[in-house]
């Protein structure tokens, strides 16, 4: 089952921290954009409750799916969208990014319904309304991931400049309205867009050509995430699609072609190309939600393939494949979701064990962990070295002389030169990590 009953993860407690008004926002890195924490904002606002937020976003994205494939029915049918939809809702990672906060799957809703509203528009099909609508699915992609958002447009736009120009200002405005959020905090922020374009590109391990996709491969059945990428691929018989996948799309594109129905078929195929470029080409680690939009997109042609096999032998096949898949993947669900349950559970183990010490708000963790432990403990968190680089040992140390502070550190670690007089506190329910409280935090027991 998803992951309802789950405390927040890291990457979550980090969007969702930004509009608690119970704890201390977390340090909001370059590459990351403000639509989850836009979406979540409500709920928390209103409850501290991690089930309500989790039943919210499932009720949420259980909508959002619907509505993202029921904008195909006018251009390939009603058969094709609803096995297009059962296709990608089968999927474990899609089943667990459900409930979860994380901008991914919103990314897949939204670049399926875009590049469906903009077929509508360039074929003729209510081109009035679905040029506003693909410029608002636009812009909303744009707000949960920016970069994206640009990937997204770009075969959009190619496909537009040759077949109808008249879609191009709705889509080049849509894209512009959903990125001025972003571009403005990258002036406030980084000082300009090239600089936090340059510092995104640092944190995620200075972008360029990577080959990928062995990464990609390594975290089909997880982990959720894979930084640096040292897993090896679980069940290998589970992952076959993903193999199968591209062999799919070139058979339903050679038989669109054959149909002469090549656009409806190709657009989709392209765009998930382009979605997927930043993912298999540019990085050098890898997580399975990284390629939901290329998954939720390449659902369609595939369905539609599928659709216009053989009335009999065809389709029963196909069904018992269907079958095999679904069963396959709530085998890996199950595997993830209780794994990764184990991990939110370390975290706030943690958490209890630093209130145990004394630590109250206001209060500040630093560490290689100290984002969801800071959130579930209600501290700020800070870091002066890694990914999550916010701010300098000097300034840790100004802010450790004025709340009481917490350095973590896992088995075996030292601390760092500045916390050597520190005092050292293992964390009993967290075998293996220590905290190390400053001088002018409460002494423990």
């Amino acid at each position: 089952m998803p992951p309802l009953a789950h405390a927040l993860g890291w990457d979550e407690t980090v969007y969702v921290s930004q509009y608690d008004p119970r704890v201390p926002a977390a340090f909001f890195s370059a590459p990351r954009s403000r639509g989850i924490s836009f979406l979540t904002a409500p709920f928390i606002a209103a409850t501290p409750s991690v089930l309500v937020l989790r039943i919210g976003l499932t009720l949420l994205s259980s909508a959002a799916l619907y509505a993202a494939f029921r904008v195909w029915r006018p251009v390939v049918g009603a058969r094709t969208t609803a096995l297009a939809a059962l296709l990608f809702a089968g999927l474990w990672i899609t089943q667990i990014s459900g409930p979860q906060a994380m901008p991914n799957l919103w990314v897949a809703f939204g670049a399926v319904a875009a590049t469906g509203w903009f077929l509508r528009a360039v074929t003729g099909r209510e081109p009035r309304a679905a040029n506003w609508w693909l410029a608002g699915c636009v812009a909303v992609t744009a707000l949960f991931r920016a970069p994206d958002a640009v990937w997204l447009a770009l075969p959009l736009i190619a496909t537009s400049l040759f077949r109808n120009r008249r879609t191009l200002p709705y889509l080049v405005g849509g894209l512009a309205a959903g990125l001025a959020q972003w571009v403005a905090e990258a002036y406030i922020r980084f000082g300009s867009v090239q600089d936090r374009l340059h510092v995104s590109s640092a944190t995620e391990g200075d972008m360029g050509l990577h080959l990928n996709f062995d990464n990609a491969w390594s975290s089909l059945n997880g982990p959720l995430l894979c930084r640096p990428c040292t897993a090896t691929l679980d069940s290998p018989g589970l992952t076959l699609w993903w193999l199968a996948l591209p062999l799919l799309a070139a058979a339903a594109l050679a038989y669109a072609l054959r149909e002469r129905r090549f656009l409806p078929t190709a657009l989709p195929v392209a765009v998930a190309a382009a979605l997927s470029v930043p993912y298999l080409l540019m990085i050098d680690y890898s997580a399975p939600r990284f390629l939901l939009p290329a998954y939720a997109l390449l659902a369609l042609p595939v369905a539609g393939l599928v659709t216009r096999l053989n009335p009999r032998r065809g389709l029963v096949l196909a069904g018992l494949l269907i079958a095999a898949q679904l069963v396959s993947q709530a085998t890996v669900l199950t595997r993830v979701t209780a794994s990764t349950a184990l991990t939110n559970e370390r975290y706030g183990a943690a958490a209890d064990g630093l209130r145990t010490l004394g630590l109250r708000p206001p209060c500040l963790v630093s560490g290689p962990r100290a984002l969801p432990i800071a959130y579930d403990a209600g501290c700020a968190s800070a870091q002066v070295d890694g990914n999550n680089l916010s701010t300098t040992v000097a300034g840790l140390l100004d802010r450790a002389a004025k709340v009481p502070t917490a350095l973590l550190t896992a088995k075996g670690q030292r601390p760092p030169h500045y916390a050597r007089d520190w005092t050292p506190y293992p964390l009993h329910h967290t075998p293996g990590w220590t905290a190390w409280l400053a001088p002018a935090a409460p002494q423990g027991p």
